[in-house]
Order: structure tokens, then C-alpha cells, then sequence
């Protein structure tokens, strides 16, 4: 075995042991403002399940936000991955193991599936690969398909450490502001054909990326 192979096995082992501690310790010192959470707020009070779509580099706020919760994820198939699903059970989450890119519908079907089960379903709609904060079909599809509102959210933190990573991932620094918006949110019609349902992606892909825009505005305030 190569030594570089070595290394990145031993770094994701003590990954898989360490890290979620350390994301717990981190966001303890940081300073969550929410912007429109009324949104979900009437949502929960009506015991209604949603679609929460927010862009995969800003993810790690999302997931921590929706501890605790009724909340479903889809996690990558990778061994990367194995991090993020020992992070997100302990925050309490329903995880399933998949790919939107590698067998697409069988994701969607799992996504589906925990709809029908009341969870709320957390997706970044421009992962795995990519490319960044351009909305695929998933979040608006599964909305759709489940008749239950879809809610964006956007995210920006006052001082982060941005990996080099394809969707430029952030992590807040320590005692850092975050700033989080959310959209209103809405039900999309299921009678929708093929060209409809696409314009919807593209003008929620739109919406998010203002979100962000929103988010950071508020936070440099």
C-alpha cells in the first residue's frame, strides 16, 4: 500500500473519532442569527415536514441548525461520507447512503420514502460534485413528488477557513457572527410537465444564491 494511501486512511479514522467532537466544541462558541424563521417555525407547529435545500459549502451550519430534529439526510457513498453520517447521528438525523449521481433513482427513491415517513429532508441541491451553487433537480423533485413545501436557506459567517475544496467549503472561525436566512416557503404544483418543473429549479437556484447574497449583507452589518 502507498504511503500516501496510509496517510489518508489514518487521517479518516481519526476523522471518524474526532471530528464531531470538535464540530460540537466549535459551534458552541459561535453566534447563530436567524433571519425569517418563521417560515419554519409555522411549519412545525402544524407537525408538517419540508424540503430544507442549502448549498453544499455551507452546509455544516444547516445540519447543526436541524439537530435534534425530525430530519432525513442522503449521504454520499464515498469514504469521505463515512465522517458526515457519524456527525449527523449523533446530531439525530435519519441517514441513508447514496448518490445523486450514482444511482440517482434509487436516491430519489430513499428521499421519497422518508417523506412519506413525516421526516423533514435536508438537501444540498448542488451536491455531490457539483457544479457549486447551481441548483440539480433533486430538492425541487422531491417536493413535488411528496407534496410538502420546499424552504432555502442561506448562510454567511463574519470569519471562516474556506477549503480548496470543489464547493469552496466553509468553516466558521471560533466566536465567529452567522447570519442565516430563510426563504418563504412553498408548495410545488404536481401537475408541473417537464419544462415547467425546470423553470422552477432554475428560479429557486436563483433564489438561493440571493439568500446568500441576503445572508451576508446581514452579517457584515
Amino acid at each position: 500500500m502507498k504511503l500516501k494511501t496510509i496517510k489518508q486512511n489514518i487521517l479518516r479514522f481519526l476523522g471518524l473519532y474526532f471530528l464531531s467532537f470538535a464540530i460540537n466544541v466549535l459551534l458552541k462558541t459561535v453566534r447563530i442569527k436567524i433571519h425569517n424563521p418563521e417560515t419554519v417555525s409555522r411549519l412545525e407547529k402544524k407537525d408538517q415536514n419540508y424540503v430544507l435545500g442549502f448549498w453544499h459549502g455551507t452546509m455544516l451550519i444547516p445540519w447543526y441548525l436541524n439537530r435534534k430534529k425530525n430530519f432525513a439526510a442522503l449521504v454520499s457513498q464515498s469514504k469521505d461520507g463515512e465522517i458526515l453520517v457519524r456527525l449527523l447521528k449523533k446530531w439525530n438525523y435519519e441517514v441513508a447512503r447514496g448518490s445523486s449521481n450514482i444511482g440517482g433513482k434509487e436516491a430519489l427513491k430513499i428521499l421519497l420514502e422518508q417523506a412519506a415517513e413525516k421526516y423533514s429532508i435536508a438537501i444540498t441541491p448542488d451536491g455531490p460534485t457539483g457544479p457549486p451553487r447551481i441548483m440539480k433537480a433533486g430538492a425541487v423533485i422531491v417536493a413535488k413528488k411528496s407534496n410538502i413545501p420546499l424552504v432555502l436557506l442561506g448562510v454567511a459567517h463574519s470569519g471562516k477557513y474556506q477549503l480548496k475544496s470543489w464547493d469552496r467549503f466553509e468553516i466558521p472561525k471560533p466566536f465567529s457572527k452567522i447570519t442565516v436566512v430563510y426563504s418563504q416557503s412553498k408548495i410545488i404544483d404536481q401537475s408541473l410537465d417537464y419544462a415547467n418543473t425546470s423553470k422552477i429549479i432554475e428560479e429557486c437556484s436563483l433564489e438561493l444564491n440571493e439568500l446568500q447574497k441576503e445572508a451576508e449583507k446581514y452579517c457584515l452589518a
